[in-house]
């Protein structure tokens, strides 16, 4: 994880080039090519195998990010944006519910994991990775929404737009553009909120369930709950997204309140996991632990906390899509480069952390970045509005 989240922070400042060089469809089919070449590895892993598709992964998933974020924009306008960011968060995160539940009903009572096992989940995976790679093809292109006159006079204006000089000009200036949008007051107030999605991704993506499996009062069913955890924050991710992405043209308030809520949300989820879990859960040995926090450790809380979770990541990572779409729809490949730039190198810091802090600990650094992370989302926000209000009815979004 070290090696893909470092080569991913790196790559996200070039990935605006190669996008803007091939295009978003097509980055998107090589990176898609690259996932599953990743999955395959594990089929029949050896070390030289699997560090070195670390390495093109981070590269792909840089390129991937930027080019979905491009994608999104460009097939949507101030009305649909935030529809389209909850339809696609909703999508993306619904590999959380149907490969944690497919694991946790195959692999149930399982101690060991035969060599057979293992092959016939990555031979789906790869296969289902393949499929989706392919269906990239299917999503319509930025000029498939133009008028004829108007696709007609850009070929015209532009016919030599497809030359290698234009090309090696455009990804130089994707590049320009977004070392300039880094400095901007808006881009640095929404890295404050990007850095806290960064730290929870890792929370709940990594040790959260290391710290379910950690808790020896729960039983011969620690590790099932493992899988149980990721269902549940599949669920709190998929209904979050399609709440959240059906409902958005009916709210009068624009993001603001939906953040509110991720926050709410998000610090319930710390509150009760905090009197729930031991704090050495984290770093507790292979054996376990046995101490207890102020509760005696619930099965059901710990599992309620992972529903929590999910849900107040998707209410955050929504908004976020939303109001970078809106915001930079000009500029929307340097943008969420610049976002998944920030969140991996965050996310990153967390994984170090995460083998050494106390959970308490870890606990407090995301409440503290997740409070200034939601005021500075509210400045950006205030803003939207006010430039939104000028043109066209806000309540729209």
């Amino acid at each position: 994880m070290s090696i893909i989240y470092g080569v991913f922070s790196a790559s996200n400042l070039i990935s605006p080039s190669v996008v803007a060089l091939v295009g978003p469809q097509l980055s998107m089919f090589i990176s898609g090519i690259f996932y599953s070449l990743y999955i395959a590895v594990f089929i029949q892993p050896s070390t030289w195998s699997f560090y070195t598709a670390s390495v093109f992964i981070g590269i792909a998933a840089a390129v991937l990010w930027t080019a979905q974020g491009n994608c999104l924009t460009i097939n949507s306008d101030e009305n649909t944006i935030g529809r389209n960011s909850g339809v696609f968060w909703a999508l993306l995160q619904s590999s959380l519910f149907f490969g944690n539940l497919y694991i946790y009903f195959a692999w149930q009572g399982k101690t060991y994991i035969s060599e057979s096992d293992r092959r016939t989940v990555f031979i789906a995976l790869t296969v289902i990775s393949l499929v989706g790679t392919v269906l990239f093809f299917l999503i319509r292109k930025q000029e498939d929404t133009k008028a004829p006159g108007e696709e007609d006079s850009t070929n015209e204006i532009h016919g030599d737009s497809s030359s290698a000089q234009n090309k090696l000009m455009r990804a130089v200036d994707a590049f320009k553009r977004s070392i300039k949008l880094s400095f901007t007051k808006e881009i640095l107030l929404l890295s404050v909120t990007t850095a806290y999605t960064g730290l929870e991704l890792t929370f709940f993506s990594g040790v959260y369930g290391t710290c379910i499996g950690a808790v020896n009062r729960f039983g011969t069913e620690e590790k099932s709950l493992i899988g149980l955890s990721g269902i549940f924050i599949g669920v709190g991710e998929i209904l979050g997204g399609g709440i959240f992405g059906l409902l958005s043209k009916k709210s009068r308030f624009g993001r603001n309140p939906i953040v509110m809520l991720g926050i709410a949300v998000h610090f319930i989820a710390f509150y009760l996991i905090f009197v729930n879990m031991p704090s050495n859960a984290p770093v507790a040995p292979m054996e376990g632990t046995d101490d207890i926090a102020y509760m005696i450790p619930s099965k059901e809380v710990a599992i309620f906390c992972s529903f929590l979770l999910g849900l107040g990541d998707s209410c955050f990572n929504t908004q976020l899509l939303s109001i970078l779409g809106f915001l930079y729809s000009e500029d929307s490949a340097p943008a969420f480069a610049i976002f998944k730039f920030v969140q991996s190198i965050c996310a990153a810091v967390a994984y170090f952390y995460s083998n050494y802090f106390l959970l308490q600990w870890q606990l407090l650094i995301m409440v503290v970045v997740g409070f200034f992370g939601t005021i500075t989302f509210f400045a950006v926000e205030w803003k939207a509005a006010a430039l939104l209000a000028r043109g066209s009815d806000y309540s729209s979004i």
